[in-house]
Order: structure tokens, then sequence, then C-alpha cells
């Protein structure tokens, strides 16, 4: 029964207990000690929800970002000898950085190792996990967390030594294979050996650097992780050009920034920083003309900047949120050109990574 629907109404907004003449004192007491715990109770709920700051606040109050990271893939996260961190995920951090505080540099990052990445971020540790993570739906609908978008479509290749003489996947029928536990590429491997009715030994390790040094010792036939990773660790291996990355691609891997679940004013400044990245490209945004497209006439481009509308303000950010990010980091295509593209070691095509409307899959919503 709800505690509106046993009192009786005395005005248009007060409801109060009935009198002794219609009751006994005794129904009249218990009734009393009911409403007066459901109010303690509304109260504490109340207390604790203003407690209980959303990311946003609590990542203004801390003066930086702080982001999950790979502890060592090249192209994507790594830091140096100095602690410096480069890569696409690292800048996608910075980016967030940048609309908050208009600083990129009042980023943290926390290397996390597959195993605990996502403990971390549904814990609290980290704001944001931006590291090379697969979006499943099993890891979104049990785990507390949610992707933001993908700013890597990605798919699980494998590299041989060219003394094995294989050209293809397919001839791996029998081949013992080095992989990171505990992962969706461990899956997919089985996988793919299941459904072309092959066998082979698996050989796992708990990180994939293990993996990777075991493979380039001679201890595996193959390696297997997702193919941008595989890019980047041959550049690691003791004589890269003794390697070859198979062309099979066995699965979907889309990668991107992670969030916990029930924080929606986050999520939708994560989403939208990626999908900010994105415009400013198809725009013709970079980080040198930026300041220069403030004047354009384009209306699309007067709501990306903030010159016209309040978009920033509905995301708790300046109305000058995507001119902070691209002037510190220019726009998606700056940041994949440097980090994995045809400017960086790893020299990768954009592939599925073009924009829509140069046959890739990147696309964003329109900002309006």
């Amino acid at each position: 029964m709800v505690i509106a629907a046993m009192l009786r109404k005395h005005s248009a907004d007060v409801y109060v207990l009935p009198n002794s003449a219609e009751v006994g004192s005794n129904w009249r007491m218990g009734m009393k000690k009911l409403i007066l715990a459901a109010v303690i109770s509304a109260a504490s709920f109340g207390i604790a929800t203003a407690a209980s700051a959303g990311t946003l606040d609590n990542v203004k109050q801390k003066g930086q970002v702080v982001c999950g990271a790979n502890p060592g893939t090249a192209g994507f996260g790594v830091p140096d000898q100095q602690g410096n961190w480069t890569g696409l995920d690292v800048e996608y951090c910075r980016a967030i950085a940048a609309a908050v505080f208009n600083d990129p540099t009042k980023a943290k990052f926390v290397p996390l190792s597959s195993k605990d990445r996502f403990t971390a971020l549904a814990s609290g540790e980290v704001d944001v996990l931006i590291r090379n993570s697969t979006w499943t739906m099993s890891r979104e609908t049990t785990l507390g967390i949610i992707w933001a978008g993908i700013n890597y479509y990605d798919g699980q290749g494998f590299i041989v030594n060219n003394k094995l003489g294989v050209k293809s996947a397919k001839e791996l029928n029998g081949a013992t294979i080095c992989v990171q536990q505990g992962t969706t590429t461990e899956l997919n491997v089985a996988d793919y050996f299941r459904a072309n009715k092959m066998e082979y030994k698996v050989v796992t390790f708990g990180t994939s650097e293990e993996a990777l040094k075991a493979y380039d010792s001679g201890r595996c036939d193959s390696y297997t992780t997702d193919r941008s990773g595989l890019a980047a660790d041959r550049l690691s291996m003791t004589k890269p050009d003794d390697h070859t990355i198979l062309p099979e691609i066995i699965s979907k891997e889309p990668l991107g920034p992670v969030v916990r679940q029930g924080d929606d004013q986050w999520l939708n400044l994560v989403k939208w920083v990626h999908n900010a990245l994105l415009i400013s490209e198809e725009l013709g945004v970079t980080k040198a003309n930026v300041d220069e497209m403030m004047k354009s006439e384009n209306p699309e481009i007067k709501r990306l900047l903030g010159v016209e509308g309040k978009f920033g303000e509905s995301l708790g950010l300046s109305n000058a949120w995507v001119v902070q990010i691209v002037k510190a980091l220019g726009n998606y295509g700056e940041v994949f050109d440097r980090n994995v593209g045809p400017s960086s070691p790893l020299k990768l095509v954009r592939g599925s990574n073009a924009l829509w409307n140069q046959g890739g899959l990147q696309y964003a919503p329109p900002i309006r």
C-alpha cells in the first residue's frame, strides 16, 4: 500500500493522519513511525545522491582525468623511459582533458593489464578506460561498463616466421599458437580453428609481452592478436623482417573508450569528444587552421566550434570545447596519421578507419 493512499488529504499539498476518533491510537503510532522512517530514508537517499558526484564533477575537483592505459602497445599507448606517454588512445585521453580543462597535459595514465582493466574502471580507480579494449555484448551487459564509441576498427590476425613457409592462416593446421590468456583473442582462435576443422595447440601467457617473447624465441609457430597490435609487435622483434602478418582477418575487434554505466553526462562527454574529432576531420578543421575556421560561414563549422549554439554547455563544458581539442591535438585524421598511420613507424592504412565519405566506417552524428 502506498503511504499517500493511507493518508487523508488536508489541503492541495498536505496530507495528515486521521484523528484518533477515526482509528485507534496504536494504528496512529505505527503509521507515524512508518512515515518517519520513509522520510528519513528519502532524506538519506538525497544525501547519498548529493555525495555521489558525477564523474565530470570528480574530474574537475581532482584537476585531471585519470585514464586506464595499455602498458605497452606501440602506436596506441606506451610510455618512454621518462614516463611520457604516446599513442592514439593516449591522445584520446588528452582530448578529454583539453575539452574539460583546456589543457591536454591534465591527463594521468594508469597502466592496466587485460585482466585488471575492467575491474579498475568499475571500481573508480580510473575515470575512463582507453586501452584497445574490444566492445562485446557480454562485457557491456555483465560488467557495469559501456563503450562510448569506436576509435579504431580492428580485426584479429596471425603472424608467422617466414621460415615456416606459411602464406595463409588456413595452412596452420597442427600449429602451436602463442596467445594472451583471458582475452577475446584466445576465444577467437578457438572459434577459427573449430570453424575450419583444424587442429592446434594453444600456449597461453598472462601478458601480451610474455606471449610475444615466447613466439619471438621460437616457442610457437604463430602469435595472434589484433592486426594493429601485430604491426606494433613486429617492430619490437629480434629480426622484424623475418616475420609476416598473414592476410586473414578472423574477427571483428571494435576498440574504443569505455566508461562506467549509470553516468550519462560523462558517457555523453567522452562520446562527443570522439565525434568532435571525426566531424573536425570531415569539415576540414585542423590544428593549423582552427582559428581561421572560426570565421567560416558554414553553419556546421559554426556549431562545431561554438560560434553558434551552446552545445558545450549541454555537456558541462565551455562552448569552445572543440576548439580546445583541435588546437591541442588536431582532428581524428591527424591523430591517426602521426600515431599509427603514414607518419608513424606502424604505417597502417586507414582502411575501415577512414571517414564514411571516404569508404570507411568512421561516422559521427551531427552537432545541431
